[in-house]
This record gives C-alpha cells, structure tokens and sequence, in this order.
C-alpha cells in the first residue's frame, strides 16, 4: 500500500488526528526509508496512541511486534518477552522457522542487546513497540537510557515508546522525535462519538402502522438524535467527571436506552428532542451514569421519572448504596467503633461507660425523670457530641475501649491488632493526629482521630449488634 493511501485509511479509521497520523506515517511507511532508531508517543488514556500505531505498522506490512509492558511482572519478563514476540513477529513475515533453543534465556539487558542483534543480523527493518513503559514493574533503572541506544548497536531496529508522560530526562538522549497524542476537545469528541449512532428501535416499526418509516429515514433519525443527546451527555456529565473518549461513550451508552424509552413506547416522536429532554431530565442530574459497578442494577434508569413513586426508586437505590458498610473483619469493626467513641467521648467518662460493674442506664433513667418535671430553672440546649469536630487519642485508650466493647476480652492472636491499626491509618479511617516527626505509624507517643462520621459508625455498630449510641455521652438525638 502506498503512503498516501495509508494516511487516507488511518484517517477514515481515526478521525480528528490528522497532525499525528501524518507524523507516524512519514516515519514508518516505507521499508527502504529509514526510520528514527527511537521515538516516543506520549499522551493521556484513551487519545488513540496504540491503536494508531498498530493499525499503522499493519497497514505499512512492515515486520514488528507490540510488547504490552502493563502484561510484565518484572523487568527480566519484559526482556523475555521482547525476545520470544520478536521471534514470532519474524516466523510471521517471514518464509523459514527460525531456531529458538539460542534464545532460551535473556537475562539482562546485554543478553537481550546480544541476542537482538544476533536475530535481526542481515535482514531489513524491524519496529519494535513497548506499550505502557512507563507502566512497567520492577524495571531495571539502566533499562530506558540502554534502549536510546540500541540502534549504535543494532542498525535495522527502530523502537517505538508509547507513555502516558514525554521520557525526555529518562531516555539521556538527545534529539528523540515525540509525538504528543493530545486530549480530545468537545467537538472532536462529538465528531468521533457521532460516527456510529446505535439505533433508536431495536426492532423496527411495524410496516402496516408505518409504511412510510424505512431503513433510510431510521438511520437519519438515528443520527440526528444521538448527536444532540450526546452534546447534552457531555455539558451535563462528562465534561466534569470523563472527559476521555472511553468514558464519555459509555457514558452515553448507558444512558441511551433509556433516555429513548419514550419514543420507543409511542409516547414522544423521534424530532421531539426538547420535550424528551424535559422528560428525561433526571437521567442528566443524578450520578447513576457515571458510576462503575461491578454488579449492574437492575435498570434503575428506564422507569424513573415516570411518576413520583417510581422516580424514588433511584434515589432510594442510591441512598441504600452509601449507607452501606464495608465488609471488615470483626475485630476491625470493634477497633473502628473503640476508635469513634474514643474520638467523641471525653477521657473521664470511660470509667462510667466501660467498666463492667457499672450500670450506665442509671443515669439515663435520672436524667429522664428530671427532665419531665416541670421544673426548668434554665434551658441551654447543648450541641450534640457527634456533630462536633473529633478529637484525639492515644493508643492505650483504644486497646482500653476495645477490650471493653468485647464480650470476650481473650482476643485471638490471628487477628493482629497493631497491623490493623497500620492498615486502617493507610485507609485513612484512623488520621494521625501527633507524633508526625516519625516514620513510625504506631509511634507511642503519636495519637488518633477518627475519619468517618456517625452514620458509619452507627453501621458498623449494628453489624456486629452493637448500639454505639448507647455508648456515645449525651446520647444521640
């Protein structure tokens, strides 16, 4: 294939970059032509890099091989790996078998430039591309400034880097070719997204009811409505929470079925974009379209809006999604809840509150008989203490409250409660408060404060059937 008509393909395939399309081509379209030993192609997710490049290597037929770095556990898998694709890429183009047994090991990266360049010794040019570098785990530090180099050694091998960030202070190099994959703007993500509009009708109109509604007239219905729904999806969603291509087109995607569940019933026409829009509005003010669950729910989307019983079910739905506690294990639950009344309830009352001889409702009875007699020689309303800012404490007085809160103070010695405490300080649950001059997360002189407020504590107190109310001072209104 000529160059031209490569570039006329990749720019039908990939619209609204035409700047880097004719970039890439210029180096890599023709086998005699030299490419640049080295060139990395940087940009954010989803700005079409690797499949620019794939597409463009395939077009162009020359021999190469794309190496997924994010696919390497360590940096010897990684140098393996470019080794044994490397070895398919050339079986593929090429006519003979090569014999792998002297490419068995490639432990470093001498081997692998020894090895490179015994393979690739008197045949043509060879690209090779490692997609996601800078993703690449356990890596060897020489190994981004050894791979600049490569082509003093290994004249027929150009490769190609494609990061989310330019590598210009890690490669040592001077005068590397970037090609910068810029972040779609609004029309050009409305110009790409409009290429393929799905269908309003599933299953077409029946041809009795309307004779004249045919294939053509549908497409440009279809094409009509999905341009202006997706200009309203990203002013309303996607501009504030995915402003990359993928998640902008399932953001749509998820919201599409049900915003043309109207039109699909008969209720609306296929032009009558501003009444749907007024219809279907709650679908672009709630968050339930940009949300990821593993689990889907179950199209809490489609009947909401109808009526005022069926537009709470959403927002019920949501409601019972935030209130649910995390899945911990017990004891870190009773560590969580030792911790929020530890925040929350002043020192001199634990005595009242955990021993065990003590009878706490007591007072509560007293304080209620008092307050229903009529007598009321002054009325000061006092804050409640949950509503408060929490404050710190030490580490002691959480073992303290722990123990207490257990039925069974014998705690098992699986369940380690220093590491627990490390964990839940790293989950941000637990938020040093002293002792910040060492490194050390279980300092003793360093203190706690909570970071979750009383609906999860409460939570977290009625999974394991435990009122923390019962043991906050002052109770909870």
């Amino acid at each position: 294939m000529l160059p031209d008509e490569i570039l006329d393909t990749l720019q039908s395939q990939f619209p609204c970059r035409e700047s880097q399309i004719q970039q890439l081509t210029t180096f890599y379209s023709e086998h005699h032509l030299p490419s640049p030993p080295l060139l990395v192609a940087h940009g954010l997710t989803a700005t079409g890099k690797s499949s620019i490049i794939k597409s463009l290597l395939e077009l162009s037929s020359l021999p190469h091989t794309i190496i997924r770095c994010r696919e390497c556990i360590t940096g010897r898998h990684l140098l393996e790996r470019i080794v044994a694709s490397s070895l398919d890429a050339l079986d593929a183009f090429g006519d003979e078998k090569i014999d792998r047994r002297r490419y068995a090991r490639t432990e470093n990266l001498s081997s692998l430039v020894v090895n490179l360049q015994r393979l690739l010794e008197g045949r043509g040019k060879f690209v090779l591309v490692l997609d996601g570098i800078d993703k690449q785990r356990e890596a060897p530090p020489t190994m981004m400034a050894a791979l600049g180099r490569f082509r003093e050694v290994i004249p027929n091998l150009s490769i190609i880097l494609i990061s989310s960030l330019p590598l210009t202070q890690a490669l040592y190099t001077s005068s590397t070719p970037h090609v910068h994959f810029v972040p779609y703007p609004r029309s050009s993500l409305l110009t790409i997204i409009s290429t393929k509009p799905p269908k309003i009708f599933l299953t077409p109109p029946s041809a009795d009811k309307f004779p004249d509604y045919t294939s053509e007239l549908a497409a440009e219905d279809d094409a009509w409505l999905w341009g202006r729904f997706t200009a309203a999806v990203y002013d309303s969603l996607s501009k504030h929470t995915g402003r990359d291509l993928v998640s902008f087109r399932m953001t749509a995607m998820k919201l599409w079925r049900a915003f043309v569940e109207p039109i699909v019933a008969g209720s609306f026409g296929t032009r009558d974009f501003s009444r749907l829009m007024v219809n279907r509005r709650h679908l672009f003010q709630g968050e339930e379209g940009v949300l990821d669950r593993i689990i889907a729910s179950e199209s809490p989307l489609i009947n909401a809006g109808s009526s005022l019983t069926s537009s709470a079910a959403p927002l019920t739905a949501k409601r019972n999604m935030r209130t649910l506690a995390h899945d911990l294990p017990y004891y870190t639950k009773h560590l969580l809840i030792a911790a929020y009344l530890a925040s929350y309830n002043p020192s001199r009352t634990d005595v009242t509150y955990f021993m065990k001889h003590t009878d706490k409702r007591k007072n509560k009875r007293r304080v209620h008989h008092a307050a229903s007699t009529g007598y009321t020689k002054a009325k000061h309303r006092k804050i409640s203490r949950h509503l408060l800012t929490p404050s710190p404490f030490p580490l002691d007085r959480l073992l303290a409250i722990f123990r207490a809160l257990l039925d069974d103070p014998n705690v098992p010695q699986a369940a380690d409660l220093y590491t627990q405490i490390a964990t839940l300080t790293s989950m941000r649950l637990l938020v040093r408060a002293g002792g910040a001059g060492s490194a050390d997360a279980l300092e003793p002189g360093a203190k706690w404060r909570v970071g979750f407020g009383w609906e999860y504590a409460r939570g977290l107190g009625r999974s394991v059937g435990l009122e923390v109310g019962e043991y906050l001072v002052g109770g909870v209104d």
